[in-house]
């Protein structure tokens, strides 16, 4: 969980998170606010912009006064209805974008990633091998913004045609999302009429025949209206064609036939195959999205203009982005109250130290899907916490919000799931390194997990389509000196997640586990047969060999299942034995080390002459457990990892077994908080209650006891029947707010120390509410 490093004091700065810094003068492009409907747009283009959610009437009224094509109210009002409705549909974002509360919706702020143009000898030119380095783009080729994508190009031609690609994780779908938005409140005034489809959408709908109009009708009713005014919109005409990875194109001739009427019906695909082709609507502009392996799709001659989306290559923008996301204020996370401004100030300016000194976290959040990914994970580590809440179900849902229903590759009848395949390889890799208890990988390392088991020139192809555009997610090249040419995983905990779900699906066995359940299976079939035949001789002849035989036939099946089953056991065994290593009995508690992963610790910075700290994977026993809960199998079952409930239970009775042996001895503070943290991912209470039975002494002295520490302790402990001999919280910066939270933990304990913390005067109310309670069985209070 080492992200970032001892950063000196010398280095923290004024405050970043007071308030916004000027535009850097090499950037111009860098902070631009939004302006209101009604005022003037700035010169620039936009980067960032908080969306007001102003009038759509009124920026309506301003589009029909200057419009061309649609000036009639007849024509008017139906386009109106239409912005509210898209508006509408598209500022309903996935709950993991709400969960965490407006911080975190699109409607409240944004920051655009960088989008060079890219031309397409670049884009013939063969990746390298991993695809990891992000290649920097020619220098004429400046910044595009989403206003000039329809620009005249070098030559002066109008641009017709535009695709964007960019690998998983770097804001596609997200860009789409704002670009319409900004359609909907007036922000581009090109176009009088925008229209967005989803690929995955139009490749459910099969090889049926619908016409253009019928598919526009059928998902947005107000434009029936105006259906025949849209052949003569032109360029003011714009699709939208989101995850062109989606859809099988075929543009040769002999397998999709030319069709110029929008009302003629045909395959979804010839549909998009004839609007690219410039044949249906040959004025109409274009936008495709798409992940890089599926760009020759089109043909290059369709195409006017290429945009590869390269997230935040520029660490002013993930400043900007973590500032305008973590100064939000926090309402409407369930608990009715919100950290502190100045609490808010200190993350964001910690965070702003660790990204200026260039470590890993910076090349990181070159994903704008990474920086969504910290900015949960501080919330989640110092923000009240919703109720059931936890950091397995946040690296859950972030994949969900990156893998949900995409496929490897959509013309490979196998319908592989992309996560499915992240795991059986970056998962692999995230376990060997686990076990032999390292970070750093080098590039054979890489392709060794990659191309374990490969085989067939379909597999290499599937190989190829994940390098290029999913490898970059998992992978990023070491930055630190001294490790050149090596390679870490994006976000250290995602290792350990990584590591962890690869063993919770099962991938991990040995040939004779693998064989094992097949070959139970078939003796036990075969074994039916032959023991019927068996117990007939058995019966009719004189033979004493025979019912000898018979028994052993029967013994086969269940001996092979006996081995299958000891997986289970050697996967609890590993579980239990990381979560109790003894030589991290002194480390930090897992929540603490992830805090400083993230934005530093302060202090000196380790002398490269040092040896390396040993690496500590606590995180990997706390997902294994987390991943077995009911709602993370539910959520991995819908990206194609499925969990299967008998598996889930016998793995839950293996680890209860090890963890009732090992369990018992007494742990220091950061180890017990540690293990605390296991049930309280693992969300089984019952589970917990039997485990945790034989605990009677509570001792967290010395942890700083944070908001959602005092949440882990309450939801494990809190609902127990047993009594508690002591509990001993001194020195732990407890104050008022986590000793409401922990009241049920201390009403079962008899001793309870709670010296050397910040309570202060405030504090005597609760403790008399404490102290006369019907149900408080304290006798010694220091």
């Amino acid at each position: 969980m080492r992200w970032g490093h001892h950063l000196p004091r010398a280095s923290w700065g004024s405050g970043f998170g007071r308030a916004l810094q000027p535009p850097d003068e090499r950037i111009p492009f860098l902070i631009h606010w939004s302006w209101p409907l009604q005022g003037e747009r700035p010169l620039g283009p936009p980067r960032a912009f908080i969306r007001h959610h102003g009038n759509l009437a009124d920026s309506a009224s301003r589009f029909g006064r200057h419009g061309r094509l649609f000036p009639s109210a007849s024509a008017t009002e139906p386009i109106q209805r239409y912005r509210w409705n898209l508006a509408e549909w598209f500022s309903r974002l996935p709950r993991e974008e709400r969960q965490f509360g407006p911080t975190f919706a699109l409607d409240t702020v944004h920051v655009d990633p960088v989008i060079r143009e890219s031309t397409p000898d670049e884009l013939l030119r063969p990746p390298a091998e991993l695809a990891l380095e992000h290649q920097p783009p020619q220098a004429g080729l400046p910044p595009l913004a989403l206003s000039q994508l329809f620009n005249p190009d070098a030559s002066g031609r109008r641009v017709q045609t535009v695709v964007l690609y960019g690998t998983v994780g770097t804001g596609k779908s997200t860009l789409v999302r704002k670009m319409v938005l900004d359609w909907c409140y007036g922000r581009l005034p090109a176009f009088e009429l925008l229209i967005p489809f989803s690929c995955e959408d139009l490749s459910s709908l099969g090889p049926a025949p619908v016409s253009l109009c019928q598919l526009v009708a059928q998902r947005y009713m107000p434009l029936k209206e105006v259906l025949p005014l849209m052949a003569a919109a032109g360029s003011h005409l714009l699709f939208v064609l989101h995850g062109l990875e989606r859809l099988n194109l075929d543009f040769r001739l002999a397998g999709t036939g030319l069709c110029s009427d929008p009302e003629q019906p045909e395959e979804p695909a010839a549909i998009i195959v004839n609007l690219l082709r410039k044949y249906m609507l040959p004025e109409a502009s274009i936008l495709v999205t798409t992940r890089p392996s599926a760009i020759g799709r089109i043909p290059s001659k369709y195409v006017g203009r290429y945009g590869e989306i390269c997230g935040f290559s520029d660490t002013n923008l993930q400043k900007l982005y973590f500032q305008l996301r973590l100064n939000q204020p926090d309402r409407g996370c369930g608990s009715g109250v919100s950290a502190a401004p100045a609490q808010r100030d200190n993350l964001v300016q910690m965070l702003s130290r660790n990204l200026e000194g260039h470590h890993q976290i910076a090349a990181a959040c070159f994903l704008p899907s990474y920086c969504w990914l910290v900015c949960a994970t501080l919330h989640f580590l110092h923000a009240p916490t919703p109720a059931g809440q936890t950091l397995t179900s946040i690296y859950t849902s972030f994949l969900r919000l990156n893998f949900s229903g995409e496929t490897l590759d959509s013309t490979d009848a196998s319908n592989l799931s992309l996560m499915a395949y992240a795991a059986r390889t970056m998962g692999k890799l995230a376990y060997e390194g686990v076990s032999s208890r390292k970070t750093y990988f080098s590039e054979e390392d890489v392709c060794g997990c990659l191309e374990a088991g490969i085989k067939t020139e379909e597999e290499f192809q599937l190989l190829h389509i994940f390098r290029r555009d999913a490898l970059r997610f998992f992978l990023a090249p070491c930055v630190e000196p001294g490790r050149a040419g090596t390679f870490v995983f994006t976000v250290p905990a995602m290792q350990e997640y990584l590591a962890a779900l690869y063993i919770v699906l099962g991938l991990r066995k040995t040939t004779l586990q693998k064989v094992g359940k097949e070959v139970a299976e078939l003796m036990g079939r075969v074994g039916e047969d032959v023991s019927l035949v068996l117990g007939i001789m058995a019966k009719l002849l004189p033979l004493r060999a025979l019912p000898l035989l018979f028994n052993l036939i029967k013994v086969v099946p269940r001996v092979f299942g006996r081995m299958v089953g000891k997986s289970r056991e050697a996967v609890a065994q590993a579980m239990v034995l990381e979560m109790f290593r003894e030589e991290d009995y002194y480390n930090d508690d897992v929540l603490d080390q992830m805090g400083a992963s993230i934005l530093g610790v302060e202090g000196p910075r380790r002398h490269p002459d040092e040896p390396p700290e040993d690496e500590v994977f606590e995180l990997f026993p706390i997902f294994m457990g987390g991943l077995l809960s009911a709602h993370n199998r539910a959520v991995l079952a819908q990206l194609g990892c499925p969990i299967k409930n008998l598996d889930a239970l016998e793995n839950a009775q293996a680890i209860k077994k090890k963890l009732g042996k090992l369990g018992r001895q007494v742990l220091p503070p950061s180890e017990l908080l540690d293990h605390l943290f296991f049930h309280y991912e693992f969300q089984n209470q019952r589970f917990s209650a039997e485990v945790l039975s034989s605990l009677r002494q509570l001792n967290l002295a010395g942890v700083r006891m944070t908001p959602v520490k005092c949440t882990v302790v309450a939801s494990v402990l809190g609902s127990g029947r047993h009594a508690l001999d002591e509990v001993n919280l001194a020195s732990c910066q407890l104050d008022p707010a986590g000793l409401r939270t922990l009241m049920p933990v201390f009403l079962r304990a008899r001793k309870l120390g709670l010296q050397l913390n910040s309570l202060g005067p405030e504090a005597c109310k609760d403790l008399r509410d404490l102290l006369l309670h019907d149900q408080c069985q304290i006798t010694t209070l220091r």
